[in-house]
């Protein structure tokens, strides 16, 4: 039996490009909400802090993963985070507890 997969990607925003940072997030949650194996897509922002971002993921194994990590929109999603970040992501991939 697979195990579900989570995600949890930490995002920093330059200054000033919040707005951009918006629109790239939900791109991506909508295309990735699309993806085969995809159970939940998440964007979160801290209210305090605008620049700050949270994206948590749930897929139905690590396979559905490595498909999405391997999708034309994650590649223009990530040549695009280099002119929106003011650091590399931060992220964790996590696996179910039986």
């Amino acid at each position: 039996m697979s195990k579900r997969v989570s995600v949890v990607a930490v995002l920093k925003a330059k200054p000033g490009r919040e707005q951009e940072m918006r629109a790239q997030a939900r791109s991506m949650q909508e295309a990735s909400s699309a993806e085969p194996g995809c159970l939940s897509y998440r964007n979160y922002v801290d209210p305090d802090d605008p620049r700050s971002w949270v994206v948590v993921e749930e897929w139905e194994d690590r396979a559905a993963l490595d498909a999405h990590l391997a999708s034309p929109h994650l590649a223009r999603s990530l040549e695009l985070s280099a002119t929106l970040l003011a650091e590399p992501p931060s992220m964790r991939i996590l696996t179910e507890t039986a």
